[in-house]
């Protein structure tokens, strides 16, 4: 370390912000500042002392990573492990916002003779760090570029998010690492598995059409995201040619439009001059009406005297109400065999993990404790920073339930 004093180098620097900690009393403050402490120190544990230099900012914290720069993605996601298992259950909830970058410090001496960092890197990471949801992992385009290098599996960790300009004009490129993680859509997850473990009959098919309906989403989701990253890094003659093809598609949907429209247009004109046709003839709607009211209200009266003659029929027998809820518990299950109910994988991941299916990322486990897959062959890969990665391959059926158990130890 003193090698490196009065120095200028190039570190990742991960810098945290405790969200709305100046708003919570101050036994509140106590007990977010105790958790975030024990949280980070879990998170660096691994990294050597020389290799680190941490900042108290007092609602949160600055870490200079000196060694590796990956050090940085390990701690970071480490750190978004513990808050979204444990720090969204506190009282109060412990949210963090988390941003990282690559850039230039210096390091220099603070009043009390101790190691400090200064400069351009540090203050980029927490420009970063502002634009970030709560639970959420952004990164800088500088990191990005670097880290991604390093592996296929690394970049595949990261979508990007577009431009932010900050208070002070300045433009920043970010990506997000993974998926979002925020306290909101957590809770929701956590509500949802709630009210589904406990539904049956059609309410469990509705609830499976919902889960369809979801992962659809997220898988257009993520193709935007795939689109966007592309378009970004083509060039000028990839760019038109993408523009002229989205045209192309558009003018076609437009004539289709059209099209359809000029069919059904002649047809209400032939209606109209047919009924202008004759004007002394009265519409034959008109003429019908009154008579057509008279039938109505006739078939009413011979209805209702009909109901006081006959007598009340008898109430079903129990054992006919048997059947009929046997038939419709039948129709429920037939209606879910033809949909093709997903299969579920719990996942029982110890001590935690990051969660891939076909090669795309799910989430962290825990908190996330089922996947709902297509019936099929797939692989699943449990990655933990510290450990060798963990490979399953599975073959479900429609509506099979599969447990994933696995604890990453030495």
């Amino acid at each position: 370390m003193e090698e490196r004093g009065n120095k200028t180098i190039i570190c990742s620097v991960v810098f945290l912000d405790i969200v709305e900690y100046s708003k919570k009393s101050v036994s509140g403050q106590i007990s977010l500042k105790e958790r975030f402490n024990a949280f980070l120190s879990i998170a660096i544990r691994d990294v050597p002392v020389n290799d680190r230099i941490i900042l108290d900012t007092g609602d949160g914290a600055a870490i200079s990573f000196l060694g590796d720069i990956s050090d940085a993605l390990h701690a970071a996601l480490s750190m978004r492990s513990s808050l979204l298992s444990e720090g969204v259950r506190m009282e109060p909830p412990l949210l963090v916002r988390i941003g990282v970058n690559l850039g230039p410090v210096r390091l220099v001496k603070d009043i009390n003779g101790q190691p400090n960092i200064v400069g351009d890197g540090i203050n980029v990471a927490q420009r970063v760090m502002g634009f970030a949801d709560p639970g959420q992992i952004l990164v800088s385009r500088s990191y990005y570029d670097a880290v991604s290098r390093l592996s296929q599996e690394y970049a595949g960790m990261f979508h990007y998010q577009g431009s932010r300009t900050d208070k002070h004009v300045r433009e920043h490129e970010v990506y997000a690492i993974g998926y979002p993680g925020d306290f909101t859509s957590t809770q929701q997850s956590l509500a949802k598995q709630s009210r589904q473990a406990g539904a049956t009959g059609f309410d469990a098919v509705l609830f499976r059409l919902e889960n369809y309906w979801d992962e659809f989403v997220a898988i257009m989701a993520r193709w935007e995201r795939v689109a966007i990253t592309a378009f970004r890094n083509a060039s000028g003659k990839q760019r038109a040619a993408a523009i002229g093809v989205v045209a192309v598609v558009l003018v076609t949907l437009t004539a289709l439009t059209i099209k359809l429209a000029s069919h059904s247009a002649p047809q209400h004109t032939q209606i109209a001059s047919t009924e202008q046709a004759d004007p002394g003839k009265p519409p034959v709607a008109a003429a019908t009406e009154p008579a057509q009211s008279k039938a109505v209200a006739k078939g009413a009266r011979d209805a209702e005297d009909a109901e006081k003659v006959s007598p009340k029929p008898n109430k079903k027998p129990h054992s006919e109400k048997k059947v009929q809820g046997v038939k419709e518990s039948s129709r429920v299950r037939t209606l879910a065999e033809t949909i093709g109910a997903p299969a579920v994988v719990s996942l029982g991941i110890l001590p935690w993990g990051e969660v891939y299916l076909d090669g795309r990322m799910q989430g962290v486990s825990p908190p996330l404790l089922e996947l709902q897959v297509a019936r099929g062959k797939h692989e699943i890969k449990i990655r933990n920073t510290t450990f060798p990665v963990y490979t399953k391959v599975i073959t479900v059926k429609p509506g099979e339930r599969i447990r994933i158990k696995h604890t990453f130890a030495n």
